[in-house]
């Protein structure tokens, strides 16, 4: 993993967490999330316990990623934790639905927003967001320095755009009123199964925290700057999705939050203070904000197959680095052309479901390795430790579990789907490992 050129600063790495963290959910998970929760307080609270678990998170991969800087991230954690078998397990359901998922998803997010601006057929709108990941593979051929420059500038612009539409709903809306958030709807029963799969499209919107520990290996001096990047970024983000969740309850009553015709919650509210123009003007910026988090996963997210060629468990020329970038090529390639036939294939909520509860089983596995290793290697040179050691861990780990149950219960087609899909990895990995044990 040598090859690889510690080229992102400071800023590009927290610029990578939060510009992969924003993109598409703040703008469309609101209303999913008020359809099963039926009052803007408990929605809100469904935000702050996901940011919560998120920022939980981040802490325990910050020690993670401090510890052991290379590419690959989970999977590398999980096999310093448990072992090759569970780490290939992390990386096979990576690279076939968590990594290429969320860029389809992304991609189908842009391409949605887009038709703000243009018309556009469903044909046409499935070959734009094919388009979208095309150019964007493409770009993160290039030197890894040219992905993180791309990444941050589209950072700064989304963050102004989000706090823009947050502030000119608060400050502006010729429909604006306090009272709205005390707003119900009386039909909606709500209960702890809602609030969970609330929690889990609260989830979809911070998802992506976790990808900057799988570029570390490119990350300059990541003892210092992956554990700033990663909690300093997260807590940025839960800002801003609080700030920008109020504008929207403040702008609109709670029936058209619930319901907000054919436009996005966030065009809807934005409406209320640019007019009808608007809807354009934030249809760009929504494009803008999802191809950001795009760029961020396609960036991340190829560093995953390229670790796992490092160590034989893909083919060899997955884990090659370009003679002139320096980056894994093949493997940002084959990403991208699976990501594409997930955006043929999957609408925006199935694919933002399957990603999510596939990803949270390793998450929960990632925060009980910092336990394990704690526990077997007291003496590795920790750069940074998880405060309040060992209750926070345990807390993170028992939330996740809770989290999965609940998903298994209330969204049983896309749980069972996560988990066989898998399973089917376990005797893809045996088949892998044959032939050294023979050699052993």
């Amino acid at each position: 993993m040598s090859g690889l050129k510690r080229a992102l600063g400071r800023f590009d790495a927290i610029a990578l967490v939060v510009g992969t963290v924003i993109g598409t959910g703040v703008f469309l998970k609101t209303t999913p999330m008020s359809q099963q929760l039926g009052s803007p307080a408990m929605v809100l609270l469904a935000w702050v316990a996901a940011g919560a678990l998120s920022l939980m998170g981040a802490l325990v991969y910050a020690e993670l990623g401090a510890l052991f800087p290379e590419a690959g991230g989970e999977f590398v954690y999980l096999k310093k934790g448990y072992g090759n078998g569970v780490a290939f397990l992390y990386g096979w359901q990576r690279f076939w639905i968590s990594g290429p998922g969320s860029i389809a998803a992304y991609a189908v997010g842009s391409a949605t927003f887009a038709r703000g601006m243009v018309e556009l057929g469903d044909g046409e709108q499935k070959l734009l967001a094919i388009a979208f990941i095309a150019a964007f593979t493409a770009m993160n051929c290039l030197a890894v320095s040219v992905g993180g420059l791309v990444q941050s500038a589209l950072t700064v612009l989304k963050m102004l755009l989000v706090a823009g539409l947050a502030a000119g709903a608060l400050a502006f809306s010729t429909t604006g009123s306090w009272s709205h958030l005390s707003e119900s709807e009386p039909s909606i029963s709500g209960g702890v199964g809602a609030f969970g799969v609330a929690m889990i499209s609260a989830l979809w919107a911070f998802d992506g925290w976790n990808n900057l520990p799988m570029a570390a290996g490119e990350v300059k001096n990541p003892g210092k700057n992956l554990p700033v990047a990663l909690v300093g970024g997260t807590v940025l983000v839960l800002a801003i999705y609080g700030l920008a969740n109020v504008g929207y309850f403040y702008a609109l009553p709670f029936a058209g939050v619930l319901n907000p015709g054919d436009l996005s919650v966030a065009a809807r509210a934005a409406e209320t203070f640019m007019g009808s123009g608007g809807v354009v003007f934030l249809s760009a910026a929504f494009v803008i904000s999802a191809l950001g988090a795009m760029n961020g996963s396609v960036l991340t997210g190829a560093r995953v197959p390229y670790a796992m060629a490092q160590e034989k468990l893909l083919p060899a020329f997955v884990g090659k680095l370009s003679q002139k970038s320096q980056v894994p090529v093949s493997s940002v390639l084959l990403q991208g052309a699976w990501a594409s036939v997930l955006a043929l294939s999957g609408t925006f909520e199935t694919l933002t479901d399957w990603v999510i509860f596939s990803s949270w089983i390793f998450y929960g596995l990632c925060g009980f390795a910092v336990i394990r290793l704690r526990r077997a290697e007291p003496g590795l040179d920790r750069p940074y430790r998880v405060p309040f050691f060992p209750v926070l861990p345990w807390l993170f780990c028992i939330l996740s579990v809770a989290l999965l149950i609940n998903s298994l219960i209330e969204l049983p087609k896309q749980s069972l789907f996560g988990v066989l899909f898998i399973a089917a990895g376990i005797p893809v990995y045996l088949v892998i490992r044959a032939p050294r044990s023979r050699a052993g």
